[in-house]
């Protein structure tokens, strides 16, 4: 969640950040402790097939084990303690936060946009214009002016390249009017926009092997 989100939102709830040195794990230790929990505890021997599978894991995984282990500091068990938490805390607000990443790029010629280290298709009618990205777990939104020109599946793979097919055809379409706005108005074209080749009348002569007498023959009738 981007600083000044969580920010807002943590003002929301009447609780206050608190932003740890750097290099200094024994500041955020209970953040530490639970993520070496995690590692030991929950990780080995487990695959997963995306962060959907990897939650749901890990919410039976603290169902059915984690919640339910007798912790040495306070006696009890998380599952214990929770309804006690819950009468200490402030109700969340009616209204979500607003999540995820942001940026503002102009797009390129080549109609992509690059979020971490994957390219992603956008519509090229947008080329030269800036575009708003959001990007959540499973979303990658890109907008203009208010208008959708692109909606991605998000990929936690790297260095990847996803193309909406409507993308293609759209550049493929813009490039056919691009030709025909560039070309010459003295120059004739089929319908599907190749050129008609214009030859002079003597390469059709040539071609067939016909010769004509170009010998001016005035002089000699009146010599006559």
């Amino acid at each position: 969640m981007p600083t000044i989100v969580a920010a807002t939102f943590a003002r929301q709830i009447a609780t206050r950040l608190k932003l740890a040195p750097p290099r200094d794990p024994e500041t955020k230790g209970i953040v530490e402790r639970a993520n070496r929990y995690l590692k030991s505890s929950f990780l080995p021997g487990r695959f997963f097939h995306g962060p959907t599978d990897f939650n749901d894991q890990l919410h039976e995984w603290t169902t059915s084990h984690a919640n339910l282990r007798l912790v040495r500091a306070t006696g009890s068990t998380p599952a214990n303690r929770h309804p006690t938490d819950l009468t200490g805390m402030h109700p969340l607000p009616k209204t979500p936060p607003v999540t995820g990443l942001f940026s503002r790029v102009r797009l390129g010629r080549d109609y992509y946009v690059r979020v971490d280290s994957n390219d992603y298709s956008v519509n090229p009618a947008y080329i030269g214009r800036f575009v708003t990205v959001t990007t959540t777990l499973t979303d990658v939104n890109i907008v203009c002016d208010g208008h959708l020109a692109a909606l991605h599946p998000r990929s936690l793979q790297t260095h990847e390249t996803f193309t909406d097919p409507s993308h293609v055809d759209a550049a493929a379409r813009l490039r056919a009017l691009r030709r025909v706005q560039d070309r010459p108005t003295n120059m004739r074209f089929h319908h599907d926009g190749r050129h008609v080749q214009l030859c002079a009348l003597t390469d059709y002569d040539a071609m067939f092997g016909v010769t004509f007498d170009t010998t001016d023959h005035t002089v000699e009738r009146e010599a006559q």
